[in-house]
């Protein structure tokens, strides 16, 4: 049933290989991202800061690192989540050259619910997916992660 569904939506399953089908479904969640990202008044990058600050306050240079960039670079998105009061730059203690990032209580709102509403239009991708395959899906993904994150992929 849901090989027919792709084949109908103009995706020959048989004719996706692993790196288009990557590539197209990237180009889908980017574009979910962005909508939802407009829709709550933020940049796709504004709200990448919210939510990895989600976690908890970072460093300036941890969050260069993130989204690989200097960090002279970073100062320009601080600025405005700053201007907008979503989050607030605060010195280190014990290092006075280093500041942290952290989110306002705006921010923490704001970034709950873009964190939100993505979450349900990216489940809403699978929906169509049995149970079995949504598992498979889910360890394929956990797999690739993995393998990205113990430095053993090509990440």
């Amino acid at each position: 049933m849901y090989r027919r569904a792709v084949m109908e939506m103009g995706v020959d399953a048989d004719q996706l290989d692993a790196a288009s089908g990557l590539l197209q479904l990237t180009t889908v969640v980017q574009g979910l991202y962005a909508r939802i990202s407009e829709r709550h008044e933020l940049t796709p990058v504004q709200a990448r800061l919210l939510c990895v600050l989600l976690g908890g306050p970072k460093g300036m240079a941890e969050l260069a690192q993130c989204f690989g960039v200097e960090k002279a670079a970073l100062t320009g998105l601080m600025d405005r989540a700053e201007k907008r009061g979503l989050a607030e730059r605060s010195a280190v203690p014990g290092d006075r050259r280093a500041l942290q990032v952290t989110l306002t209580d705006a921010g923490r709102r704001a970034a709950t619910a873009f964190h939100t509403d993505v979450g349900e239009a990216l489940n809403k991708l699978i929906d169509g997916l049995s149970p079995a395959d949504r598992e498979h899906f889910r360890a394929a993904m956990a797999g690739i992660l993995s393998s990205c994150r113990s430095g053993h992929g090509p990440c």
